[in-house]
């Protein structure tokens, strides 16, 4: 069970993968590209009040002892998410003063699934032996027929699966309007939580926050393309030349982008998960139209209680 030393997230093979395998799905992601673009244009709030809960099924996928990860490890994982996506984890206060105003709260919050598919009591993590030593990145950790689990109702719980993931990769996850049995996010046992397994550079649960953004329609910031051409459709995300790793010193400047450079403190950039601290206000507004939208069947609203925080001024930063 080794960690890569440096990020490497296979969403976007897995995007383009899709694209060539089904029609309908570039379709879907074009609609909704365009829909979310409509939205913030005309600066329209999210359908939501409230805090959305969404159920969590872990599939633990395992070969060996060490790989059947505790379930500590697990709800260190959802204790992460929550804090992440809320813009209340104890390290957002890292983020540099000039961005500090753009930190976003997705009003989400996380929980394994106390009912299973068929209305059975359950703890949300579901234990599978395999005889595979290591998955890819081609969906065969999502399927019983090759080693892996099978999904449980893709539109009504998010699927985990947690697995030893061969080439290097940390995980990666299904942009909104793929194949249902796919639906989910797959992640790397020892990038997986905060204790167990999870080791550094990747032992702050911050590959699944990074995944879970892909999942709800984040683009990486530098757009996946190389040389300042590409963007991640989000307006408050400077733009950026390459994916940054490691740990950069503030400020790092490409794509003439100074005097404050990239946002590698991002979320969905690829630096090291204790030099990643946000999501911006722009892309819980990307978020919004996904939850609004093609998953707005997941989990459900929790109004009393909670108090969602007001989202931030937006400054714009042009693309």
């Amino acid at each position: 069970m080794a960690t890569p030393k440096s990020r490497s997230c296979a969403c976007m093979q897995s995007y383009f993968r899709l694209c060539d395998e089904d029609p309908s799905f570039r379709r879907k992601q074009l609609s909704l590209d365009h829909e979310t673009s409509r939205r913030m244009s005309a600066g329209a709030m999210s359908q939501r009040r409230g805090v959305r809960v969404i159920p969590v099924v872990v599939h633990v996928v395992h070969s060996t002892a060490v790989e059947r990860i505790s379930m500590p490890q697990i709800r260190s994982q959802i204790t992460v998410l929550n804090k992440d996506f809320r813009g209340q984890n104890s390290d957002v206060s890292q983020v540099p003063p000039v961005w500090s105003g753009l930190v976003g709260d997705a009003r989400v919050k996380f929980e394994l699934a106390s009912k299973d598919p068929q209305g059975n009591s359950t703890n949300g993590v579901n234990y599978v032996p395999t005889t595979v030593t290591e998955f890819g990145s081609n969906d065969g950790v999502k399927s019983v027929s090759s080693g892996g689990a099978n999904s449980w109702d893709t539109k009504k719980y998010l699927n985990i699966w947690v697995c030893t993931l061969s080439g290097g990769l940390l995980g990666y996850a299904q942009f909104p309007g793929g194949p249902k049995n796919t639906d989910g996010v797959v992640v790397l046992n020892t990038a997986f939580g905060t204790s167990g397994t999870a080791a550094p550079p990747f032992n702050k649960g911050r590959t699944t926050t990074h995944e879970l953004g892909h999942y709800l329609n984040l683009r990486h910031i530098w757009g996946d393309v190389n040389g300042c051409t590409g963007t991640d459709f989000v307006s408050d995300t400077p733009n950026a030349e390459l994916p940054n790793i490691g740990e950069p010193n503030f400020p790092h400047v490409t794509c003439s982008n100074g005097p404050h450079g990239d946002m590698f403190m991002n979320y969905m950039d690829y630096v090291d998960d204790k030099a990643m601290f946000l999501f911006t206000a722009g892309q819980v507004e990307r978020m919004d139209a996904t939850l609004d939208g093609p998953r707005k069947l997941l989990g459900h609203t929790e109004t009393r209680g909670n108090r969602s925080r007001k989202s931030p001024k937006r400054k714009r930063v042009k693309k």
